[in-house]
C-alpha cells in the first residue's frame, strides 16, 4: 500500500458532486464555501447564487430560529434526519430530510455541513393518498363502498390451522378490540383484515396505510392530520384517524413505523384522542385499529423495531396466518381459483393443468406464498394457447437444461418418491376397505389431500 497517496481538491470535489444528496457547507461566519448541484436543484437556484453568500442572505425564508445550520453552529450538536419543508425561490415547496453536523477542528468551530435528501415526491404522493381517502370517506357507506374488496368467502382453505385462524377472525369481527396479524409477505394479511371489517357492524370506511419507508414527520401528518401553518406549506387537513372515524384503520408493517410515531399511536389506542400536527386542541375518534407485521413478533421486539407497550396494546387479538408451504393441500384449490380468475380477465378457456406441472407447483417452497403462486399462474395464463396448462407455460420454473443424471442406473428421486407414495396410499386404501376418511386418518393427512393424490395416481403397469 502506497502511504503517499492523497486525495486532491479536485478528487474531493468530484466525490462530493457524485453523491445523490444536497450538500451545503458554511464557515464559522455563515458564508457558503461549498454548495453542490443537487442542493441547487432542491432550492431552484444556481450554485453561483449561493456560493460566497451568507446562508440567511441566500435563503431569506429562513431565520436563525428556523435554520438547522444556525442551531448546529450555536449548540455544536448534530441534528440527524430532521424533516424540513420550505419554499424555494421559484415558489415550489420542497420537503427534505436533513442531517446537519458541526465542523470542529482542534476544539474550534470551523463551520457546519448540511446533507439533504429530497423527499418531495414521497410527500406529494402521501398528500394524494390523503385526498383520495378523504373522497372515500365522503361517499355514502354501503357494502363494498367502503374501500374494501374481500370478505371471508374469499378466503380459500381446507387447512385446519388456517380454518381455525379464519374462525378466530370471524369472532374478532364481532368485537372492537385491536387486532395484531402476523404473516409472511404474500400470505393474505389484508384479505383477513378486510374480511374482519366487512363482517363487523362498523359502518365507517376501511382505510389502509403501509408504515414502511416513510419519514416520521410525513407518517405523523398522514395519520393525525395537519393544521394550517404548523410548518411551511402545511394546510388544514384531516389525518387517516379522522377519515376512518366509525370504521377501521389498518396499519400494515407497523414494525417499520418510526419509534416516536409508535409512542403517539399508543396514546390514541389508550384514550381514542388525536391531535393534528401543530394543533392545540384534541379530537375524539372512534377507530378500530388492526395492525400487521411481516416478521415474528419476538424478533421485532428483540430488535427494538416494535415497542413492547405498543405490542401488548395491539396484541389483544392475535392472528397468525400460516405460510403456503405449511398448507400445501390448499394449492390445488388455489390453482383452480387463479385459473378461473385469469380466464375471465384474459378471455381464455383453460380448463385444467397437466399432472407434471401440478406436481411441480405442489412441491415448490413458495417463499412468496399465495401472492407468488398467483403471479406464477398469471404468467402461465399469458402463454397458454389451449385448454390445458403444461410445463412449457411456466418458463420461469423450468429446470436447467444441463441438469443430467450422471449415473443412469439410479432412478431419479422424484420418480422413486412417487412410486413409494403410491404404494403407501394403496396399502392404506386396502386396509381401510376403500374408505378415504379412514385411510387419511391412518396416513395422518387431511382427507382433501388424500382425495387429490388419489385422483392423480397413474394406473399400474404390468411390470409393476
Amino acid at each position: 500500500m502506497n502511504e503517499n497517496i492523497s486525495i486532491t481538491d479536485g478528487m474531493f470535489k468530484a466525490i462530493l458532486e457524485s453523491i445523490d444528496e444536497g450538500i451545503h457547507v458554511v464557515d464559522n461566519k455563515g458564508i457558503t464555501i461549498y454548495y453542490n448541484e443537487i442542493a441547487a436543484r432542491h432550492d431552484g437556484l444556481q450554485v453561483e447564487e449561493v456560493l460566497g453568500k451568507h446562508y440567511l442572505e441566500a435563503f431569506p425564508s429562513l431565520s436563525k430560529e428556523t435554520s438547522t445550520l444556525s442551531h448546529v453552529m450555536a449548540t455544536r450538536k448534530a441534528i440527524f434526519n430532521k424533516d424540513q419543508t420550505y419554499q424555494n425561490v421559484k415558489g415550489h415547496f420542497i420537503s427534505t430530510v436533513n442531517t446537519t453536523l458541526p465542523i470542529v477542528v482542534n476544539g474550534e468551530l470551523e463551520g457546519a455541513v448540511e446533507i439533504a435528501r429530497d423527499i418531495s415526491r414521497i410527500k406529494t404522493l402521501s398528500d394524494k393518498v390523503m385526498e383520495l381517502q378523504a373522497k372515500i370517506n365522503k361517499k355514502s357507506i354501503r357494502e363494498f363502498d367502503n374501500g374494501t374488496t374481500y370478505t371471508f368467502d374469499d378466503i380459500l382453505t381446507n387447512d385446519e390451522t388456517f380454518l381455525s385462524v379464519k374462525a378466530r377472525a370471524r369472532k374478532a369481527a364481532e368485537l372492537h378490540s385491536p387486532v395484531l396479524v402476523y404473516g409472511e409477505t404474500g400470505t393474505g394479511k389484508e384479505l383477513i383484515v378486510q374480511s374482519i371489517h366487512n363482517a363487523s357492524n362498523r359502518s365507517g370506511p376501511f382505510i389502509a396505510q403501509n408504515c414502511a419507508a416513510l419519514p416520521a414527520t410525513i407518517l405523523e401528518s398522514i395519520l393525525f392530520g395537519t393544521t394550517k401553518g404548523s410548518f411551511t406549506g402545511a394546510e388544514e387537513r384531516e389525518g387517516l384517524f379522522e377519515l376512518a372515524d366509525g370504521g377501521t384503520l389498518f396499519l400494515d408493517e407497523v414494525n417499520s413505523m418510526p419509534i416516536d410515531v409508535q409512542a403517539k399511536l399508543l396514546r390514541v389506542l389508550e384514550d381514542g384522542v388525536i391531535r393534528r400536527v401543530g394543533a392545540v386542541k384534541t379530537r375524539k375518534v372512534d377507530v378500530r385499529i388492526i395492525a400487521a407485521i411481516n416478521e415474528e413478533p419476538e424478533v421485532a421486539l428483540q430488535a427494538k423495531r416494535l415497542r413492547v407497550d405498543l405490542f401488548y396494546r395491539l396484541n389483544v387479538i392475535y392472528l397468525r396466518i400460516p405460510p403456503l408451504r405449511a398448507r400445501r393441500q390448499d394449492i390445488p384449490q388455489l390453482i383452480d381459483h387463479f385459473i378461473d380468475k385469469y380466464n375471465r380477465k384474459f378471455h381464455k378457456k383453460v380448463k385444467m393443468i397437466r399432472d407434471d406441472a401440478a406436481d411441480y407447483l405442489y412441491e415448490r417452497n413458495w417463499q412468496g406464498n399465495v401472492r407468488e403462486l398467483e403471479h406464477v399462474i398469471q404468467s402461465a395464463m399469458n402463454f397458454a394457447d389451449g385448454e390445458m396448462l403444461s410445463m412449457k407455460d411456466f418458463p420461469m420454473l423450468q429446470p436447467q437444461t444441463n441438469e443430467v443424471v450422471m449415473n443412469k442406473s439410479i432412478e431419479p428421486l422424484r420418480e422413486t418418491l412417487k412410486k413409494t407414495e403410491r404404494r403407501i396410499i394403496e396399502r392404506a386404501m386396502i386396509a381401510s376397505e376403500g374408505n378415504v376418511k379412514k385411510a387419511a386418518k391412518q396416513l395422518c393427512i387431511p382427507r382433501q389431500t388424500l382425495q387429490y393424490k388419489l385422483a392423480k395416481l397413474p394406473k399400474r403397469s404390468s411390470a409393476e
